[in-house]
């Protein structure tokens, strides 16, 4: 019974791998790349993101009067790195322009570094990984390949069925794994280097992959999560997260709002650091009206720093603190169904559990290579049989006379 049901298992896991074979390379390489993407941009980019530190920082409300002064705009965000050596990043909405702009600040000097609207050659690549990662690619392509939807949209459909089929394959490589006998186990847990490149292969696809099983579980099972709106509703009904969109209320004739108040950045980010005292980054958005609460969410860093921005609201006026949203005030369900982007992209634990994500994202893009290999090695093994069994079965049988 065993050998019938791991035979229709490996049926299965064959042909998901080599349907879905190319794309899950060209996504999973792209992956493993943009799992450090801030890491290269900051440090391919260092003359905007690093500076040196100075005997006293100029106030947070000056930099930003200076900012909207000097480029005729409004602040619309400000992003304070917990590092004494970085930027501030100030974002800048102008008239003429659809989008805010950010400009990198020296909080030291006042002086802008930079700014996101010019991108440089690490950004472009990156873009392009992302772009590879999430489209395959094809938001790239200007003329329309389908009618019935954009080619972006069509990236995106591609790229969820082949993860779909890659989790999949990932499910079905387990039940292979298992060995029909406890002797088998040992060898399901080691490569033979001894061996000939075939064992080497089969070796590398069985073995690493069960080492990574459980994070490739996981960059599986939340990938869709982009590609498809059931599945994101059905990953949020099933941790607690789901929110129902909201009627659009009747036509109302609303009494004209009043501009933002002039309230202090410096005491907003000052207030925060007293409510959230762990070593953070911190980022501010400012409303545009005077009736909207000022929204600062802080983020942890560190090695081992735990994914989960808290939420903090502050009334204009007077600055009091209106709401708190902590992320460690959330149930379990609730935690993991927000952590849908930090489990995806290993950011879950900080620097410790990226770079064990880095390490399963090779693996992942190995394994239809290595999967492949093992298919047609099989296939010629037993074209090679077949071929021998018919050049026997028509060697002539030679008659012996007896005298």
């Amino acid at each position: 019974m065993w050998k019938v049901v791991r035979k229709v298992f490996q049926k299965i896991h064959l042909y998901a791998g080599l349907t879905a074979g190319l794309v899950v390379i060209a996504v999973c390489l792209s992956g493993t790349i943009y799992v450090y993407n801030t890491e290269i941009r900051e440090w391919s980019d260092k003359d905007r993101y690093v500076v040196k530190p100075g005997s006293e920082r100029v106030p947070l409300d000056h930099l930003k009067t200076q900012l909207e002064s000097s480029l005729e705009g409004e602040v619309t965000s400000v992003q304070i790195y917990g590092s004494e050596d970085r930027s501030v990043i100030f974002s800048l909405k102008r008239t003429e322009e659809e989008l805010p702009i950010n400009y990198y600040v020296d909080p030291y000097t006042g002086d802008i570094l930079a700014s996101n609207k010019d991108k440089t050659t690490a950004e472009t690549w990156m873009g392009y990984m992302f772009s590879l990662h999430r489209w395959l690619l094809l938001d790239q392509v200007k003329e329309p390949i389908l009618s019935s939807m954009s080619n972006m949209e069509l990236g995106r459909l591609i790229n969820g069925i082949a993860t779909m089929l890659f989790l999949i394959g990932v499910l079905t490589g387990i039940v292979i794994w298992f060995p029909q006998k406890i002797n088998g186990w040992r060898q399901g847990l080691k490569i033979k280097w001894s061996g000939n490149w075939k064992r080497i292969n089969h070796d590398l696809h069985n073995t690493l992959a069960f080492y990574s099983l459980v994070f490739l579980f996981i960059m599986s099972v939340t990938g869709p999560f982009w590609s498809f709106q059931w599945y994101k509703e059905g990953w949020q009904k099933t941790w607690d997260t789901f929110q129902a969109p909201k009627s659009e209320p009747k036509a109302e004739i609303e009494a004209p709002k009043l501009p933002t108040a002039d309230f202090s950045l410096d005491e907003v980010f000052s207030k925060t650091q007293a409510q959230l005292s762990y070593p953070g980054n911190v980022r501010i958005s400012i409303p545009p009206y005077a009736d909207e609460p000022i929204s600062v969410s802080k983020s942890r860093t560190g090695f081992w720093a735990r994914a989960g921005a808290d939420q903090l609201s502050f009334e204009q006026s007077r600055l009091e603190l209106v709401e708190a949203k902590l992320f460690a005030d959330l149930s379990f369900r609730q935690q993991i169904g927000r952590s849908v982007k930090s489990l995806h992209t290993g950011e879950i634990f900080g620097q410790a559990t990226k770079f064990v994500w880095f390490l399963a994202c090779l693996v992942a893009t190995s394994l239809p290579i290595t999967g492949t290999l093992i298919w047609w090695n099989r296939r010629t093994k037993k074209k090679q049989k077949r071929s021998r069994r018919m050049n026997l079965s028509q060697k002539p049988v030679l008659e012996t006379s007896v005298s």
